[in-house]
């Protein structure tokens, strides 16, 4: 049982961070005690992830595995809980951000942890019926945190468009697991598997395979499946935007791992034209959208649909490099993403989130300044930053079953992304404000959150191997 710990405390710490808002009632709404039991929690958590050995693979009963490959996306999904809940803390407070103050903490604390405990179903899944009970666990509860803003039109448009655009979504993978039930005869991956490596060619399993591929576009933000993505990450609040880019992206490629390298694997080749145009589409339509974006989450939004290209161009390659590559990339890219929220948390405490709101930042603060430059060189791949090597990473899956033209590729758009992410860095050093600007206000959470975010960054470009686990599962 000592592999599923971690699961179980994620159970009771959600429990116990809504049991102590039903025994307070509204009698203690100001209280600070959810919010500091949560982000204690995910800590003592994410240490328990450490200490477990990643060299074993248990089945428990029903079905529910863990391995080192899902104990390490365990770490993802744990990390960008935790740093969710650190940059939530101000919208809790009066005068924290200038779109208003959140209510109902506990309750937020409580959906975000019942969400990343779908995500921990889903890549300890053996079936597709948990697969599929595990990403709907880990995306209703979004619906819900994209409109916490009540009463603000925005969050409440955001929240409508992803109900609906998510229903579409469990639609279509409904829809494609009909086909692989009948080509099958069971919702098991062994089953499957069996069918796929019998006949790879049937016309069922491709159907299938191509709805399901369309059904986790939409939580990927693939293209042409992406569109939802600005107005949800616009309207959202700023810490449920973050937590939508990092995790629901995570979940998503998770979901795609277990299937294209598991019971679908006997068609990796014939689906790897798909993923090639998915990849090459998905990457430009995200580059090219960010170019005139200033409001700054919608800007991240297009930035997050450029990454999910990139993304998606590892599973090109063989299992071991794909999951390696993939989870590192994960581990730095949600570094420099949480950092650029965490700055756009900052400078909306006394303004609109907009790049405006960047000009001036170098002199009135320049270490804050510089790690925006940092976080923004290290999601457009500038070494020695971290996103240099994921980037090379998950180009080096493809390269290594021949795909060189999709490097070439996948560079250029680096490049038109490294101008968009300079575009930033101009607001910060080079444009100054037109007026006063009210000085930059950090509590000690926000630095202690953004130092380590940059700590990251920085240890993970440079030695890259700092996760020897990482590389393990790739053999």
């Amino acid at each position: 049982m000592t592999l599923l710990l971690p699961d179980i405390l994620l159970i009771v710490l959600a429990a116990l961070v809504m049991g102590y808002d039903l025994y307070k009632g509204k009698n203690d709404l100001v209280s600070t005690l959810p919010f500091h039991l949560t982000w204690a929690g995910l800590c003592g958590i994410f240490v328990l992830l450490l200490c477990l050995p990643y060299d074993q693979t248990v089945l428990y009963p029903g079905g529910y595995q863990v391995s080192g490959t899902a104990l390490l996306f365990k770490q993802v999904f744990v990390l960008s809980s935790l740093f969710a809940v650190l940059l939530s803390r101000p919208y809790f407070t009066p005068g924290g951000n200038e779109r208003g103050v959140m209510k109902y903490q506990s309750e937020f604390f409580f959906i975000l942890l019942l969400c990343t405990f779908g995500m921990f179903t889903v890549v300890s899944s053996t079936d597709l019926l948990t697969l599929f009970i595990g990403m709907e666990l880990a995306t209703i509860p979004l619906y819900i945190l994209s409109g916490f803003y009540k009463k603000d039109s925005l969050s409440v448009e955001a929240s409508t468009k992803y109900i609906i655009m998510g229903s579409a979504s469990t639609g279509l993978l409904l829809f494609g697991y009909s086909f692989f039930y009948g080509a099958a005869g069971s919702l098991t991956f062994e089953a499957l598997a069996q069918a796929c490596t019998a006949n790879p060619q049937e016309p069922l399993l491709r159907l299938g395979a191509l709805f399901t591929l369309a059904a986790i576009g939409f939580k990927l933000t693939l293209f042409p499946f992406h569109m939802w993505a600005p107005d949800v990450y616009d309207g959202a609040p700023t810490p449920v935007t973050a937590f939508i880019s990092v995790s629901s992206k995570a979940v998503a490629i998770a979901f795609l791992l277990i299937l294209v390298y598991g019971p679908l694997a006997a068609m990796h080749s014939s689906l790897q034209p798909i993923l090639l145009i998915l990849a090459a589409a998905t990457m430009t339509a995200g580059n090219l959208g960010a170019l005139k974006q200033t409001r700054l989450r919608r800007f991240m939004a297009y930035s997050s649909i450029a990454q999910a290209g990139y993304i998606i161009m590892a599973l090109l390659g063989n299992a071991g490099t794909a999951r390696s590559s993939i989870i590192f990339y994960l581990f730095v890219y949600a570094a420099g993403n949480y950092a650029v929220f965490f700055i756009i948390s900052i400078i909306g405490r006394n303004g609109e989130e907009n790049r405006s709101g960047l000009q001036g930042l170098g002199k009135s603060n320049p270490m804050l300044a510089a790690i925006l430059m940092l976080s923004a060189f290290s999601l457009a791949g500038i070494p020695p930053l971290a996103g240099f090597m994921g980037k090379f990473f998950l180009f080096a899956s493809a390269a290594e079953q021949g795909y060189y033209f999709m490097i070439v590729f996948a560079a250029l758009n680096s490049t038109i992304s490294l101008y968009y992410y300079l575009l930033l860095v101009k607001e910060a050093y080079i444009v100054q404000p037109a007026g006063e600007t009210a000085p930059i206000v950090m509590d000690g959470i926000q630095k202690v959150s953004i130092f380590v975010l940059t700590a990251i960054m920085l240890v993970a470009g440079i030695w890259p191997s700092f996760s020897s686990n990482v590389l393990a599962i790739a053999g």
